[in-house]
């Protein structure tokens, strides 16, 4: 066992270092870790052991949790729509569609076809979330309804798992089953929800006074397994308990902390999930079946954007429908879930289970490249091809000795007609896309990006900026970008705007000597009047 994992730790850092020379994401080279590791330790039937699935998991697990921190209730009801009625019609539409062409074009029984209908609804949180986060689209339009129709996907599993534990009970009442379900849902949500909103904020505050860093960490982690298993013991899966954890969190203080702390557990245990992943692609299953999936894989994609592309049409353009339905056109994780755990109940085909888990890993695999290139693909079919929306426009590599306005808004417009009146140099990056526009239609220097991603600061030559002036309106955000502008300039040459002192305060551990308080600033204008009168 300890030669395996020092193989597949070797593997997996020597591939993926190759792979991000060309700027593969490091879920295929996880994927490829796993075949060449299944295959070379003869491991194929080690991916099905209990212990092994059940440390995958909890990369899922991880992810579902750091996506609960994203999400405060108010922040999730406020997504209602996306979340509720897309994301709704999205699984029930699909997996009616997929569950009728299964009973009446391949004559398979109705119920192994709800199943199979269901799973095929379902597409890929693991890879899709991670790789949105990363090249920041999850803050984009497409991104945001992407992220929502994710969401009712991972809630859909509980009610698909239960499904199949009902299609598999021999005996005994449906209505009890339903009940006994209803009833241990209400006793989770409501332990959980007392015990974030009376308990988590205490808890953390005792853990924090002791000044660990590993104690702090350890706690977290205590709260996400915790949350997990109960999930777990009352028959619901890991997952669930880890996203609700997440929402609890997400209204304390500690909550950017708690997300700084848990990424690298996230990221690792991933890594673990994508490799079960790869250990499932059976070439000797794919050469005798390459017919049926090569006819099935993209008849499925086409399938399900199309329908998501309808579904999204209605209340959007066609642009953000159509990157939308491209972002999870795949198969996900938890339909190989779905299919093993029907195997195992013997409501599904050995064979066509094989089939159908092959034809969900290799989605998997296409997934990074499609959303690498989105915008390319959503360009071949000519929907609107003003790219404004899509990327940053790179500042010219000559720009120098200029002025940088993070934030566009009203006091970010009046600071750069100082600068003009000045003659110096500026470029601003801006959040909101309405605003880029109405600034490039009068040919200002406004591009469109999210200041906290190193790649859109380096865009505009920060190093070679004579100063970067930060006015943004959220707190959370402005302490995000302060963050990386810091790491990049190391603060000395920063100007920082804040609504309060509270603000002020948080921003205290970076090395900033320019933060201007406008209460402070107001209040004193204010007085200066008022004695003049």
């Amino acid at each position: 066992m300890l030669e395996i994992i020092i193989y597949t730790i070797l593997i997996a850092t020597v591939l993926n270092v190759i792979l991000k020379q060309f700027a593969i994401p490091t879920i295929i080279g996880y994927i490829a870790t796993g075949t060449i590791i299944a295959y070379g330790f003869n491991l194929h039937e080690a991916v099905h052991s209990y212990e092994l699935k059940e440390i995958a998991e909890f990369g899922v697990v991880f992810l579902m949790f750091t996506i609960g921190l994203e999400f405060s209730i108010k922040h999730l009801l406020k997504m209602k729509k996306d979340v509720f009625l897309y994301g709704g019609l999205q699984v029930f539409l699909t997996a009616g569609v997929f569950a009728f062409i299964a009973n009446n074009l391949f004559y398979i029984e109705i119920k192994p076809a709800i199943i199979i209908g269901a799973a095929l609804a379902l597409s890929s949180t693991a890879v899709v979330l991670k790789l949105l986060n990363e090249s920041g689209d999850i803050n984009k339009k497409f991104g945001r309804k992407t992220l929502g129709i994710l969401l009712f996907q991972d809630i859909a599993v509980i009610p698909i798992l239960l499904m199949i534990t009902i299609f598999s009970v021999k005996v005994g009442s449906v209505s009890d089953l339903l009940l006994l379900t209803l009833g241990k849902a209400i006793i989770l949500l409501a332990g959980l929800f007392l015990f974030g909103k009376y308990l988590l904020e205490p808890f953390f505050h005792q853990v924090s006074k002791t000044k660990s860093n590993e104690i702090f960490v350890s706690s977290i982690l205590l709260i996400v397994i915790g949350a997990s298993f109960v999930a777990h013991k009352l028959g619901f899966s890991y997952s669930l308990g880890a996203f609700v954890a997440g929402i609890m969190i997400a209204e304390t203080t500690y909550k950017h902390q708690v997300e700084a702390d848990l990424i690298p557990f996230r990221d690792l245990l991933l890594g673990v999930f994508f490799i079960t992943v790869g250990m499932q692609l059976d070439f000797q299953i794919i050469y005798q079946n390459i017919f049926a999936i090569s006819l099935l894989l993209p008849a499925l994609i086409v399938i399900k954007i199309a329908i998501i592309f309808v579904i999204l049409r209605f209340n959007t353009d066609k642009r953000t429908a159509l990157k939308s339905a491209l972002s999870i056109f795949q198969l996900g994780e938890f339909a190989l879930v779905i299919f093993e755990l029907s195997f195992a109940k013997g409501l599904l085909d050995p064979v066509l289970g094989q089939i159908l888990i092959v034809t969900v890993v290799i989605s998997m695999i296409m997934t990074p490249f499609v959303l690498k290139n989105i915008s390319h693909i959503a360009d071949l079919f000519s929907i609107n091809k003003n790219k404004i929306d899509e990327s940053p426009i790179i500042a010219n590599e000559n720009l120098k000795d200029h002025i940088i306005l993070i934030g566009f808004g009203r006091l970010g417009k009046h600071i750069s007609e100082l600068i003009q009146d000045n003659d110096t140099k500026f470029i601003a990056i801006e959040g909101d896309i309405q605003t880029v526009k109405e600034a490039q239609e009068l040919n200002l220097p406004v591009i469109f990006g999210n200041a906290s991603q190193k790649h859109i600061l380096e865009s505009v030559n920060i190093k070679d900026a004579s100063a970067v002036i930060v006015s943004v309106g959220n707190s959370k955000k402005l302490t995000h970008i302060c963050e990386v502008v810091n790491e990049l300039t190391r603060n000395t040459k920063t100007i920082v705007k804040v609504n309060k002192f509270e603000e002020k305060d948080e921003l205290s551990r970076l090395n900033l000597s320019h933060v201007v308080v406008e209460t402070e600033n107001t209040a004193k204008a204010m007085f200066d009047e008022a004695m003049k009168i």
